[in-house]
This record gives structure tokens, sequence and C-alpha cells, in this order.
């Protein structure tokens, strides 16, 4: 497999993910390539007031830094706009938080040399939150080879990223130190004791009171109500009447967003991997929980199938729990001197059930863990973390944070969580306990709250919610929540394994494309086979 193959793959691996959880519980979006947040590749010239026309400059350096190359018969522009830190009733508050302020967006868009009957931009979110969608816009130009968007879709459409307020390139927020990071990757997924309960209290704590004291009570102007009117602005600045996008994961809930504020300017929403807004922190962070261990489950039983395949068979439960215990013990040692706690074991098996074929690397990686080598252990996990070869971390957990706790009003006490470590441990023995404790982020978080609405999207045209039976982040059950409180939303299942759909297979693909393209939206009950 070539080099430009693998990298998207591994990026397509890891496309969109957290959902609504916490920052360190469950999920994952473009973490392995996420560029520095110095870098100009996006950024120089002038950013466009919100309503105006910007500037385009080819760009296709930032094609050259993510992959190697740019994609065959593809141009890359880059913009940038300026946006009210406040939009306040959608105008810009003149008082407040962020009064009279603005953020900076960076957009990406990938025009096909090969364009023809041209219908305007589909613009993407990769999810997160935290996730770039001008990184995406890259990946996904090149084409269904590498994972990517079908000439059906890229031939009849400019494809449009943007990194969301707060995320990469527009304004970065970034105030959790390098070692902060480590030390929460790093930390037992389950702290059974009430001294390491403490510990991760006050590692929460600190990293809360550091980014408070940066930005203050503009912490609540991350939030997806904010982010979902510069998308309204990122639609105006293509020149588009009215919106086509394509969200995964947590991009759901930023395009269900806009199309209760804007329903009269949605052309065509696909929302993958639904997230159910209706959930709060406790329910969403139990879902995950839930969906991950069924995953989980799914991959032991594929281990057991496929043993040539997976050296940690025939029972990989015990295999990986036993890698966990052993690293809370007596952890290996990189070759940098890192250990491979308990933590990092953890989050290298989520990094890994977001596709099928993360299975298998799973299994070499236990299998060279019990053999001393924590190599691929560490590759998995700093794939999910966003963490570098240096050990320097991109802002995607920083972001993460300041947006989902922007969001939550919820915030259950210190003897709840407690509570639901031990008993969702019981029900969900290995990510339940992560996930409970995992709301200490929010529940520890400075600023104000600022939660997105939930309700119908009356005036919209039919939107296409797309769910996988065996999704980990966003499990299936949130598909049919998300479409029945837009009260317009169509359902499309994929009965396949893995984070979101889009464009795995024909089935699913064709009928997407059809939707996008001719606003053909698929019949009601239609599932699609996972092969």
């Amino acid at each position: 497999m070539s080099r430009t193959a693998d990298r998207i793959r591994r990026v397509r691996r890891t496309l969109a993910g957290f959902a609504v959880a916490a920052l360190l519980t469950a999920g994952c979006t473009l973490p392995a390539f996420a560029p520095s947040t110095e870098s100009g590749s996006a950024t120089d010239g002038p950013a466009a007031a919100a309503g105006t026309t910007p500037t385009w400059r080819p760009c296709p350096e930032v094609a050259d830094e993510l992959v190697g190359r740019g994609a065959p018969d593809m141009r890359y522009e880059c913009a940038r706009i300026a946006v009210p830190r406040n939009w306040g009733t959608g105008t810009g508050a003149t008082t407040g938080p962020g009064a009279g302020q603005t953020f900076e967006i960076s957009l990406l868009r990938a025009r096909s040399t090969k364009q023809h009957d041209r219908i305007g931009s589909l613009v993407l979110n990769p999810g997160g939150p935290g996730g770039s969608g001008v990184d995406t816009a890259v990946y996904l130009s090149f084409g269904p080879t590498f994972g990517g968007l079908p000439a059906s879709v890229t031939e009849r459409f400019d494809i449009v990223g943007f990194d969301p307020r707060g995320v990469a390139r527009s304004s970065p927020v970034k105030c959790i130190p390098d070692a902060d990071l480590d030390a929460s990757f790093g930390y037992d997924p389950d702290p059974r004791s009430q001294e390491s309960f403490d510990g991760f209290v006050a590692l929460n704590r600190r990293v809360g009171q550091g980014c408070g004291e940066k930005y203050g009570d503009q912490l609540a102007l991350y939030g997806t109500e904010q982010a979902a009117r510069d998308m309204d602005a990122v639609r105006a600045a293509v020149g588009d009447e009215k919106l086509t996008y394509l969200g995964y994961s947590y991009g759901t809930l930023l395009g269900a967003t806009y199309a209760q504020l804007y329903p009269q300017r949605v052309r065509a929403l696909v929302l993958d991997g639904a997230v159910d807004p209706k959930q709060g922190l406790v329910a969403g962070s139990e879902s995950q929980a839930k969906g991950f261990e069924r995953a989980f489950g799914n991959f032991t039983r594929w281990c057991a199938a496929n043993a040539g395949r997976c050296p940690i068979a025939p029972d990989a439960r015990a295999a990986v729990m036993s890698a966990i215990d052993k690293a809370r013990v007596s952890p290996a040692r990189g070759s940098d001197g890192r250990e491979a706690t308990a933590g990092w074991v953890f989050y290298a098996i989520i990094s890994s059930l977001y596709t099928e074929t993360g299975w298998q690397e799973l299994a070499r990686a236990i299998d060279r863990l019990e053999g001393g080598d924590p190599t691929e252990v560490f590759r998995l996990a700093d794939a999910y973390a966003g963490r570098g070869d240096d050990g320097r971390y991109s802002n995607l957990f920083d972001a993460n944070l300041a947006v989902n706790c922007a969001d939550e009003d919820e915030k259950p006490s210190l003897a709840r969580i407690r509570q639901l470590q031990s008993e969702w441990r019981q029900k969900y023995p290995l990510f339940g306990p992560a996930l409970a404790v995992g709301m200490l982020a929010c529940v520890e978080w400075p600023g104000g709250r600022d939660p997105y609405p939930t309700g119908a999207a009356v005036g919209a045209p039919p939107i296409v919610v797309v769910g996988t039976t065996g999704d980990p982040a966003t499990p299936y059950e949130q598909t049919g929540a998300l479409a029945s409180m837009l009260g317009v939303g169509r359902v499309l299942t994929w009965e396949g394994e893995g984070h979101t759909a889009y464009p795995q297979t024909a089935c699913i693909t064709d009928a997407v494309d059809a939707y996008v393209v001719d606003l053909t939206v698929p019949r009601e009950g239609l599932r699609c086979p996972a092969r």
C-alpha cells in the first residue's frame, strides 16, 4: 500500500468521533495528522467579515503537509472569514462576553478540474468537537480508492471544509499543558481507591483552573449554537443560498442545530454517526459505555472465529483485561522511556474499535505488549490523542473540552460519579468506569454554559440521518432519536461495524449520493448490508 493510501486509510479509521463525551472518555477525530496551530498554511491574508465575499488563494501546501501531495485533478484554495465571538440573537451581541470582538474561521475548498454542472458547495464537519474540517476536505478529495468522496459528488460540488471556532487554524483554544494531557491519558481508567479517584479529580480541576485563568467568561462562546451560526456565515461566504452539508458524529449535532436555527436555508443535510441531542452528560456517557462494550464484544467474537489473524485468540477479552491489569503494576517501557500504563493501553483499545480494520491492529498490539514491546500500543493511543512523536499535542482535546463543557448544563456531583463508576463497572466492565470518571472534566470546568436547542427543524426539507448498527461512539439507538427530534429526519441504516458509514459501501454511497446530488430521499427503512 502506498504512503498516501496508508495515511488516508488511518485517517478514515479515526474520522469523526468524540460525540458528546467529555474530555478523555471515548471517541476520536482526525488526531493523527493535525497540523501545528502555528502553521500559516490556511491563515495568511485578511479575514473577510461575515456576510462578505472572502479572498480565496491557492494553498496546495496544505495537502502537501497532510498527505505529501494533492489529489489528482484537484485544486485547493483557502480563505478566512471573521465572525462575531458572541452572535447573541444572531446579529452579534452588544454586551456580555466577547461583545464587539471576532473569531477567525479558516476555510479550504477542493475543486475538481473535471467539475461540470456545478450545484454548489458541500460543507464538511468531521466531528469531535475538535476535528479539522480543513484537513477533512483534503482527505476526502482523494476519491473512493482512498476512502474519499466519489466523483459523482466531487465533480458537481466544491468540497469545503472549515475549522470551527477554537479548532486548529480558527482562533484555536489552547490551555492544557502537554504534561497534563500525558497524565490524563496515562491515568488509570478505573481509579478504584479513593486516593486514586481524588488524584484524578485534582488533575481535572487543575486543567479547568488553567483554562479558566486564560479565557475567563469567554469559554462559553465555544459552544455548538455559536458554531452553527458561524456555519451560516460559511454558507454565505461560499455563495450558496442554501446549505448542503455532510457532518460526521459531533458534526451531526452541529448540523441539527443549524437546521433548527435556519430551516429555510437547508438544501440537503447528511448526518452520519448520529448524536441524540436530548441526552444529558450522564445518559450520553452511559450510551457510549454500552456502545464500546458492544463493539468490544464483536471484536472478541471475531478473534475467536479468526485465530489465524488474531494472535490473542481464543479468549481476547481475557488477554486484554490481563494486559490492563499488568500495566497497572508493571508497565512496559517504550524506547523513549514512557511507560505503557493502564491508561495508555485503554486508549489503544478505544482507538482500535472505530473500524473493523482496527481489530487486527489491536490484537497485534496486545500480543506485542505481552512480549514487553509497547510500540504498537503507543502508536494507536497517540493517534487517538493527537500526540506527536515529540510529545506535543495538537489542540484537539482543548477544543473538545471547551465545546462539550460550554454545551453541557448537567453537572453530577463527585459522589454521583463515584456511584456510577461502581454501577457501570458491573454493566460495562471495560468501558463503564472510564466513561463515568470522564465526566469529571466538565464538572470541574469553569465558565458559563450555553446549551444548544433540542427541537424540531420546522420548515426544513427531509434530512438524512445515517446510523451504523455496530457503532461504538455514537450507538445506533441515537440515530432514530435524532431523526425523530428533527421531525424531518429519514433514517438510513448500515448493518456494519465501526464509527460512521459514508462512503463505506456501494449501498450507502448510492443512497447518500442520490440525496446530495438529486435530492432523492432514501426510501423509508432502507438498511444496507455490511458488505
